[in-house]
């Protein structure tokens, strides 16, 4: 044992990386990272998460599609767009009292953050009508709202923000350039474009992306930095693990590793040390180790319920008990 050490000390075997404060993220600085050892990496991360979180606190959210199917987009994983034979039909924007009975099971559950998911490219003015009561009413009960309704126009931010609106999210879902192998109808810019609306807003930004949709390694360091070098960063960055679903042109895409997964948590958790980490789509084909070791990685966000969106999710009672095995608490 070498004596000048101390006991607990940990020796990185990459040359230094950016502090995790650090605003201008380089996709280099972001794949060196990834290329740390396991361990070292996992430590530097929950590092980092206890400098800003509660190790032991994990946010519970719900999320409810209001209006299903039926989205003229064409991103590749996605089982709602009217392009891909899924099996998923298109639906009539949910009533109001549904979408209140929903949250307030949710609420009963144990969840805090109540998020409403719409296919659309975007909202017309009379859905955003219907959505800014749904807004209001889920908010009177008490929990965080956040929504998720495609592209926004001009001033649509404001109205949603004014309906009480806490979180809008909209996903950068992957690296620029990998982006146009995923999706054709939509543009990077324009993502980005509503993520400036939103910010300009007031509200907060719930942004992130999906992995395993066959990008390389420096292309989920690509859209890391992205994440990253927003300013603000992202006050939520879901992480999903794609799911694949028969019909969709991702539906035979080879997905990555268990360890590639928890990795990109943990450099999620170094880059963006203030932002809720979320584990999201995925967690259903997750075997609790590998869900423990998300959260070991500085993961503080589930989406908690039956399903998400139109793709299941693991059962109310399941998370439960994992919580009691890792002693985690809601927050």
């Amino acid at each position: 044992m070498n004596q000048a050490a101390a006991p607990n000390a940990v020796v990185f075997h990459k040359k230094p990386v950016p502090h995790a404060e650090a605003k201008n993220w380089s996709v280099e600085a972001v794949a060196e990272l990834f290329a740390l050892p396991f361990n070292d990496l996992l430590f530097m991360a929950q590092t980092v998460h206890r400098e800003h979180f509660d190790a032991s606190k994990v946010q519970l959210s719900t999320l409810l599609s209001i209006k299903t199917g039926g989205c003229p987009e064409d991103c590749g994983y996605c089982p709602q767009s009217v392009r891909y034979d899924t099996g998923v039909t298109s639906q009539d924007l949910m009533p109001l009292d549904e979408v209140l009975q929903a949250a307030q099971a949710a609420k009963a559950a144990g969840a805090s953050r109540f998020c409403m998911g719409a296919a659309w490219r975007g909202p017309k003015q009379r859905d955003l009508d219907e959505v800014k009561q749904m807004i209001a009413g889920v908010k009177a009960l008490g929990l965080q709202t956040c929504a998720t309704l495609g592209m926004l126009k001009q001033g649509m931010a404001g109205e949603l923000k004014d309906a009480g609106l806490d979180y809008y999210n909209h996903n950068l879902d992957t690296a620029p350039e990998k982006y146009g192998d995923i999706i054709g109808t939509r543009g990077y810019d324009d993502r980005l474009d509503t993520l400036r609306q939103v910010r300009e807003s007031g509200m907060n930004v719930c942004c992130g992306g999906i992995v395993g949709m066959g990008e390389t390694r420096e292309e989920r360091a690509g859209l890391l930095a992205q994440l990253a070098n927003l300013d603000p960063q992202p006050e939520s960055v879901p992480i999903n693990n794609l799911v694949k679903v028969e019909g969709t042109p991702l539906a035979e895409q080879e997905g990555i590793d268990w360890s590639e997964f928890v990795r990109t948590i943990a450099v999620a958790r170094i880059t963006l040390p203030r932002s809720f980490v979320r584990l999201s789509a995925g967690r259903q084909q997750m075997p609790e180790s590998v869900q423990a070791l998300c959260f070991l990685a500085g993961a503080n966000s589930i989406f908690y319920g039956d399903k998400l969106l139109t793709t299941g999710n693991p059962e109310a009672d399941r998370d439960r008990q994992l919580f009691e095995k890792l002693d985690l608490q809601p927050l």
